[in-house]
C-alpha cells in the first residue's frame, strides 16, 4: 500500500518537472530562437554543460553541416549515432570519414538490443509485415536508452523537411528534456551553401537522389517537386520513424533502462 500511496505523489512531481521544462524551453525559444545556428550550439553548451548534453545525427543527406559547426566549438562533445543494421553501407562509411574530417572524439554508436531483435525480429524481416514495430526496435528504444542522461540534446532537423515539421521550433520540450534544433530555419539553399563554403564531404548516396537517408529497406530516392523526405517509407502513412515523437517518451518509462 506504501508504494501505491506514493504513485500519485511521484507522478505529479514529473508532471511538475515537465511543466517547468516546457516554460525554460518556452523561454529559450523566445529570447534565443533568432540566434544563428553556430550560436546557438554555443549558448546549449554553456546552458547545458557537457556531463549531460549531446548531439544526434544520423549522418545522413546534410549531416556535414551540423557536425561541422558543432566540432567548430568542440570536437569532444558527444555525437550519438543510431546503428540500426538495416543503414546502407555509404552511410557507416560516410560516419567513419566524417568523424575523421571533423575530428570529432567521441561518436557513440547505439545499436538494437539483441534479445529484442531475436524475439520479435529474428529473421531481420519485420519492415516487411510491421514497419512502425521494426522502428521501435531498431530506433526508438535504443534512442530512449542513449538520452535517458541526459537533460538536452541537438538535432539537424529543419522546417523545410516535410510538412509534419513547417512549425518546428529552434528549443522544445520532450517531456523532461529540452530537444534543440539549430538548423531549425534554414533551408536546403542554405546548407547548400555552407557546404560548398567549408567544402564538406557529401554523403555518397545524394548523387543518387537520395534526399533523406534512412534504413536501406525504406528508403528511396526523393522525388522531384516532393518534399526532401518523400522517400522515406515511400508509399506508406508512416513520415516518422518515432525518435522525435511521443513514442520516445513512452519507451524511456517503458523499457528497463
Amino acid at each position: 500500500m506504501l508504494a501505491k500511496s506514493r504513485q500519485p505523489e511521484a507522478e505529479a512531481g514529473a508532471a511538475a518537472d515537465e511543466e517547468a521544462v516546457a516554460a525554460e524551453a518556452a523561454g529559450l525559444e523566445a529570447r534565443y530562437g533568432g540566434l544563428a545556428p553556430q550560436d546557438v550550439i554555443t549558448l546549449s553548451i554553456g546552458r547545458f554543460g557537457y556531463e549531460r548534453f549531446a548531439a544526434v545525427s544520423s549522418f545522413g543527406a546534410d549531416s556535414a553541416v551540423l557536425l561541422h559547426m558543432l566540432a567548430r566549438v568542440d570536437p569532444g562533445l558527444p555525437v550519438i549515432f543510431l546503428d540500426t543494421g538495416k543503414h546502407f553501407e555509404e552511410t557507416l562509411r560516410y560516419r567513419d570519414a566524417l568523424a575523421a574530417d571533423f575530428g570529432l572524439r567521441n561518436v557513440r554508436v547505439y545499436e538494437p538490443l539483441p534479445s529484442a531483435l531475436v524475439l520479435r525480429d529474428p529473421q531481420g524481416d519485420l519492415h516487411k509485415t510491421d514497419v512502425d514495430a521494426c522502428c521501435n526496435i531498431r530506433k526508438v528504444e535504443p534512442m530512449a536508452r542513449a538520452v535517458e542522461p541526459l537533460v538536452a540534446w541537438l538535432t539537424g532537423r529543419k522546417r523545410f523537411q516535410a510538412a509534419t515539421r513547417t512549425a518546428l521550433p529552434v528549443f522544445e520540450a520532450t517531456g523532461p528534456r529540452i530537444r534543440i534544433n539549430p538548423l531549425a530555419r534554414w533551408t536546403s539553399t542554405d546548407l547548400a551553401a555552407y557546404m560548398r563554403a567549408h567544402q564538406l564531404r557529401e554523403n555518397p548516396l545524394v548523387a543518387y537522389g537520395y534526399l533523406s537517408i534512412g534504413c536501406f529497406p525504406c528508403t528511396q530516392p526523393g522525388k522531384p517537386g516532393e518534399d526532401a523526405r518523400s522517400g522515406r517509407w515511400a508509399g506508406q502513412a508512416k513520415t516518422e520513424c518515432g525518435i522525435h515523437l511521443s513514442d520516445l517518451d513512452h519507451s524511456l518509462t517503458a523499457s528497463s533502462l
